[in-house]
């Protein structure tokens, strides 16, 4: 987990800081995992497609799954976890930031494996939707299209 300070913004940098912080707990926690390929998901926000954020992960040898441009609703973050986040801090109230840190942590560590699990396979249904509609996938753009024709 890491945390942004108050007022700031994330870049390339602070993103591949990111990134090897994540390369070192998968080294710890699951030995060996790194020796075999890893496919990595990101959307196509700049800092992700920034040429040192491409360059770090080329050097890690992870291969990067390809987000469709224009393509919403394929981050599990945005779809499955921020929801339902927003719906649990929603009826909590917090003194300071510290406080919030604290709470969302723990939030994330007391949620099942199973609710991780479900996010990654909507991502699955998500993307095939996606690919099927070669790239066109927003789904209030389908339904206003359809609105329309009738």
């Amino acid at each position: 987990m890491d945390f942004l300070e108050r007022g700031s913004t994330i870049n390339s940098e602070r993103y591949c800081e990111i990134l090897k912080k994540l390369r070192r707990v998968i080294q710890k926690k699951h030995r060996g995992k790194l020796s075999s390929k890893v496919l990595f998901f990101h959307d196509n926000a700049h800092l992700h497609t920034a040429n040192h954020t491409r360059e770090l992960l080329d050097h890690f040898g992870w291969e990067v799954f390809d987000h469709p441009p224009y393509s919403p609703d394929l981050a599990p973050s945005d779809y499955h976890l921020f929801p339902k986040m927003k719906t649990w801090l929603a009826t909590h109230r917090f003194d300071d930031d510290a406080e919030l840190q604290a709470g969302v942590n723990e939030w994330l560590k007391s949620q099942a494996a199973k609710f991780y699990d479900d996010g990654i396979n909507k991502l699955v249904h998500r993307y095939d939707k996606c690919l099927n509609l070669n790239g066109d996938y927003a789904e209030k753009y389908f339904k206003i299209v359809a609105f329309k024709c009738i």
